[in-house]
């Protein structure tokens, strides 16, 4: 019996790109996969989605060492990634994300090329990479659910009431609706009252976001966490201090490159597991809403076989910034905050 593709495709993705390429790239994966049965599902909604992806995984047969593996692709944007990963999650079957959407964050956090063609030509070369994913729990997870995965960041803050009104919008700027609405959500926005712990360590202050991320990228290519690595073994924290509506105003360009890291008013960590709760929060994932929190994120090693990946190349930063691991230590830090552990201490600017 001949290993499985399911090729999972949102035919809107991309304003209808997806739609207009499956063919080409079923034709590509039908030549160069030709040991696989491949399997096309269309689909018209995210439950949908979610349900094709499971049944593939559910259906998948064990594999001997050395046998060819079922594989659960996904073609269209950010949404289809995160699908693909939590039903791929801590499995045997082969991941594989095609980009068709309009940031394809996931694709460049995890090494994944971001073009349609090159993402292609990676998964039947047989390109493999073993990544790390972020679990989340909570007691009020979107749809009911009980966990969800993140394959690069969980935001809160600043930073998560842009992604909510970018998904809410009724016309969409493609890449740019993220940076545009950036500008709109910036002239009400006040730093929220965070009370986290870090590895179990407590942490109360006022910030303007924290963003905890497997990988980096999120937001049509800004670098929330500018020095995480899916593969190794643990969460990167980025914190930023309140900071005036024109600072932030100036950082936002620099979030495309990681420059902004530099600014006295960013901290970054590092743990293995980090509670959020506070006020008029709301918790994102890979650009998905997650729930209200309280949420906890903590790091599952080793937990997808993603196709089509290699190592992302470090970004060149000016700043001489660097993460530190987090330490079980109480001091209090410029700002009047309290901070658990060790850090790169910022200030409020």
């Amino acid at each position: 019996m001949s290993p499985t593709v399911t090729l999972v495709v949102n035919p809107t993705s991309g304003h209808g790109r997806a739609a207009k390429i499956l063919p080409r790239v079923t034709l590509d994966l039908v030549k160069g996969l030709s040991e696989y049965n491949v399997v096309v599902r269309e689909t018209r909604s995210e439950a949908e989605a979610r349900y094709f992806a499971a049944e593939a995984v559910a259906n998948s047969v064990h594999t001997k060492p050395g046998e060819l593996h079922d594989i659960l692709l996904v073609m269209g944007g950010d949404g289809m990634a995160n699908v693909g990963l939590n039903a791929a999650a801590q499995t045997e079957v082969r991941l594989g994300v095609i980009p068709a959407g309009t940031a394809n964050d996931f694709c460049r956090g995890m090494g994944v090329p971001h073009t349609t063609k090159a993402a292609v030509l990676s998964i039947i070369a047989g390109r493999e990479r073993l990544v790390d994913l972020t679990e989340v729990t909570g007691d009020a997870l979107a749809g009911g659910l009980e966990r969800r995965f993140v394959g690069c960041i969980v935001s809160t803050g600043f930073d998560a009431k842009v992604n909510l009104r970018t998904n809410n919008r009724s016309l969409s700027l493609g890449s740019l609706s993220y940076g545009w609405d950036a500008f709109i959500e910036l002239t009400r926005f006040k730093p929220l009252n965070y009370r986290i712990k870090v590895d179990g360590q407590p942490l109360e202050l006022a910030a303007t976001f924290i963003a905890v991320g497997n990988a980096g990228v999120f937001g049509g290519g800004m670098q929330g966490c500018p020095h995480a690595d899916p593969t190794d073994g643990l969460l990167d924290i980025t914190l930023v201090r309140p900071v005036s509506r024109m600072t932030l105003l100036r950082l936002l360009p620099s979030t495309y490159t990681g420059e902004y890291i530099s600014n006295p008013a960013v901290e970054l960590l590092r743990a293995r597991e980090v509670v959020i709760d506070g006020d008029d929060m709301y918790a994102m994932g890979d650009g998905e809403s997650l729930g209200d929190v309280p949420v906890t994120a903590r790091i599952a090693p080793q937990s997808l076989y993603l196709l089509g990946a290699t190592k992302p190349k470090p970004l060149e930063l000016t700043s001489g910034k660097q993460v530190r691991p987090f330490e079980s230590v109480v001091e209090e830090t410029p700002g009047g905050a309290t901070v658990s552990g060790e850090s790169v201490v910022g200030e409020t600017v």
